[in-house]
């Protein structure tokens, strides 16, 4: 299958999530095509889900000192901390009669091009359902998925090296008793590349790696924003950045 291919984009949070559901409702209205697209958060940032609360999930005394920002997703699934300096971001977003899966098949599907990028590295990985990808045992991907008129928009993390502890600090989490064990359990469950091949991996070696793996089951064509998703984004992100986005639950 052919997607347009766009390159990362440096955005913050609002502008990222503006994007994605831009391109979604282009293909829902027939004007966009079927994507794959890569993008760093900067700054760093927690997204939460769709059904999430803001005040419960984040600690946002904290992420203010941190010069961390804070967006909601359209798409389920739990709080992610996106390093701007450890994490890759992609997204892929697909005509469901294009890509006939159910949504634990399609996450498998998806998710195999992210074992197919740990193998860029020499580096065993597999898909553990419903949505993560794990090597070693330990968890360096997750996804979350939404499904709107015909449209399937995923995204997903891929860990490179991600602070454990700079993602524990910015949780909800008031005990730092609590904090300090759920950040060594973290480590237990939880890698990153840089750990699991025990040197530093630069951002440039991720994206190289992720073009290779989701090349390696669909046909990437480098291209670029049309009009008409432009136009949505720019209404889309007075949605984002809102207070009224971030604390609607």
């Amino acid at each position: 299958m052919k997607l347009r291919y766009i390159p990362v984009i440096e955005r913050d949070g609002a502008y990222q999530m503006s994007l994605d559901e831009a391109i979604m409702l282009s293909l829902i209205d027939g004007k966009g095509e079927n994507t794959f697209r890569l993008y760093r958060f900067k700054p760093s940032c927690v997204s939460i889900g769709y059904f999430q609360s803001a005040e419960q999930e984040i600690d946002l005394k904290r992420c203010k000192e941190y010069r961390i920002e804070c967006v909601r997703r359209i798409t389920g699934g739990g709080a992610v901390f996106h390093d701007y300096t450890g994490e890759i971001t992609y997204s892929i977003i697909l005509k469901e009669e294009d890509f006939r899966h159910s949504i634990e098949k399609s996450y498998e599907e998806i998710c195999f091009c992210l074992v197919k990028s740990l193998e860029y590295f020499g580096i065993e990985g597999r898909f553990s359902p419903i949505n993560d990808v794990l090597t070693n045992g330990k968890k360096i991907s997750g996804s979350a998925q939404t499904r709107k008129k015909g449209v399937i928009l995923q995204h997903g993390t891929f860990m490179y090296s991600t602070s454990l502890k700079t993602l524990f600090s910015v949780l909800k989490i008031s005990d730092e008793k609590i904090r300090d064990k759920m950040l060594k359990n973290a480590e237990e469950r939880v890698i990153t590349l840089k750990k699991a091949l025990n040197r530093k991996v630069s951002e440039k070696e991720v994206i190289k790696a992720l073009e290779f793996g989701f090349s390696s089951k669909f046909d990437l064509e480098e291209g670029v924003i049309n009009n008409h998703e432009k136009e949505l984004l720019s209404k889309l992100q007075e949605k984002y950045a809102s207070k009224e986005w971030l604390f609607m639950r």
